[in-house]
């Protein structure tokens, strides 16, 4: 795709001005909603076998692991980070220590509570909480309430010195951030965001170390070694990679998430980084903010001001909290300026 179509990509979306909320969920670009609206339509009149919208899975998958650089073999399906973190988690040792951010957001949080014993860290100081007592480091690459980027290198160099699993969240991250998973043991993302699917879809990372230590605790017929599922009677026969992991998939989910990640991985992950932090930090000079490294910006600012101009952002821990995105203009931020200022 020529390189300066990042430039006019809004153009393949239908966004109305002053969307800031893709940290909430993001718009599907057009492909994407049309391929929705075609299946709603096939399933309303019963005009389609459901092969073709599992199809869209595959698709996914294979869009996924090249957004992150992973083996196909390596990416399991699921429905949400929660589920896919609780899954992990019959990895851990009995009385396993796990370190979190004190700020995580609980779908990367909740699961380590029931499973093990959580301690929790100022974010930018995980790497430095890791010893020998440390079974696994829970973090997100991005962090949902301040949009902080997490050191990876330093907790993956970390981890590997005290043999510690390392796993992450990258549900704010994946779609504007180039993530490779190098050093990481299980990367969770729920598709909605970023990646711009319909809710539903979420995609796990599972390195083959880690599922040598993992049981498949919701295995059902999606998850079967034959092609296409394993449907009726004994044995347990299940898939000998990342798909005995997958939960049985929400179809229409999968039918808008295939094209969206497709359309990313065409545009190319730097430069829709170089697009959204290029606008995250002109609206933090407007506010005369130093630049930074994120799509997310958390400000104290009075929200109703956004919100009586049109501008949707959303309120978390207590600031204003805008994302920005491949679909988000110039107008957009000036606007949510306008409105401050």
């Amino acid at each position: 795709m020529d390189a300066d179509l990042i430039a006019t990509a809004g153009e393949l979306w239908d966004a109305d001005p002053g969307w800031l909320n893709t940290a909430s969920y993001g718009l599907p670009p057009r492909r994407a909603a049309d391929a929705l609206q075609a299946v709603l339509t096939d399933w309303r009149h019963g005009s389609s076998d459901w092969a073709p919208w599992d199809a869209s899975v595959a698709r996914s998958r294979a869009a996924f692991a090249r957004l992150i650089g992973a083996p196909v073999a390596d990416v399991s399906i699921s429905s949400t980070v929660s589920q896919i973190m609780s899954t992990v988690a019959t990895a851990l040792p009995p009385g396993a220590r796990v370190v979190v951010p004190e700020i995580e957001f609980t779908s990367n949080l909740f699961p380590w509570a029931v499973a093990a014993r959580v301690e929790t860290v100022p974010a930018d100081r995980l790497a430095d909480a890791i010893d020998g007592s440390t079974s696994a480091v829970a973090f997100s690459l991005v962090q949902s309430a301040t949009g902080q980027v997490a050191p990876l290198a330093d907790i993956v160099a970390a981890a590997k010195a005290y043999d510690a699993l390392v796993i992450a969240d990258a549900s704010q991250a994946c779609g504007w951030l180039p993530v490779d998973v190098s050093g990481i043991d299980a990367l969770a993302c729920a598709a909605y965001k970023w990646l711009m699917a319909p809710r539903g879809a979420a995609f796990g990372y599972l390195s083959p170390r880690l599922r040598e230590r993992m049981r498949p605790l919701a295995a059902g017929w999606y998850a079967g070694a034959g092609e296409g599922g394993s449907y009726y009677g004994p044995p347990l026969r299940l898939a000998p990679d990342a798909r005995a992991f997958d939960l049985s998939p929400a179809w229409f989910s999968y039918v808008g998430a295939a094209p969206a990640i497709e359309l990313l991985n065409e545009l190319g992950v730097q430069r829709v980084h170089d697009h959204d932090v290029a606008l995250a930090n002109r609206f933090r000079a407007g506010l005369g903010l130093e630049p930074s490294d994120t799509a997310i910006v958390s400000v104290d600012a009075p929200g109703e001001q956004l919100e009586e101009a049109g501008i949707r952002a959303a309120v978390r821990a207590g600031k204003v909290r805008a994302s920005f995105h491949v679909y988000t203009t110039a107008d957009d931020v000036d606007r949510a300026l306008d409105a401050l200022t």
